[in-house]
């Protein structure tokens, strides 16, 4: 089994969340990592965070999100951060957190998170403004492929059967 160390970063360099997750497979939406019950994360040198369900990570090679799809019986069933694109390089994968986030709840509902934080660091750390359009069209394309698109109805599944 390969492992593979994901990195997020903000965009003034600083560690953000990061942790070891393993290497299932590629296809055309991207890597796929897993993590299985009773893993572990950690943000900046916070404390470890274990999650009790496992989940499963998707990383774009050319788009502008990130995608986490957790098992039941957790809440969130998605959880897609706005990040630069993902990049590669031997067994580690990094992106620029860029704060927008988008939830699909188990129950279907759909939720824009930390819109505040944007618009707060857009100014604190002078995002270009080709970053913040993409950002912005990035989340509001995620908002309806949560429910509408592949790999957020079906693919991810076949994943997540393979680290629970």
């Amino acid at each position: 089994m390969r492992n593979v160390r994901v990195v997020y970063r903000k965009y003034d360099e600083r560690l953000h969340w990061h942790q070891w997750m393993q290497y299932l497979g590629e296809d055309q939406y991207g890597l796929w990592l897993g993590a299985p019950p009773n893993s572990v994360s950690q943000r900046g040198s916070e404390p470890e965070v274990t999650h009790s369900q496992a989940h499963v990570q998707l990383f774009s090679r050319d788009r502008w999100f990130t995608a986490i799809f957790n098992d039941e019986p957790r809440s969130t069933e998605i959880y897609a951060d706005i990040t630069t694109p993902a990049e590669f390089s031997d067994d580690v994968v990094t992106m620029v957190d860029l704060d927008l986030d988008v939830i699909r709840k188990r129950d279907g509902q759909v939720i824009v998170d930390d819109e505040d934080e944007f618009a707060e660091h857009q100014v604190q750390f002078g995002y270009p403004p080709e970053v913040i359009a993409q950002a912005q069209a990035t989340c509001d394309w995620l908002v309806t492929a949560v429910t509408t698109e592949e790999p957020f109805l079906t693919v991810y599944k076949t994943y997540l059967d393979k680290v629970r």
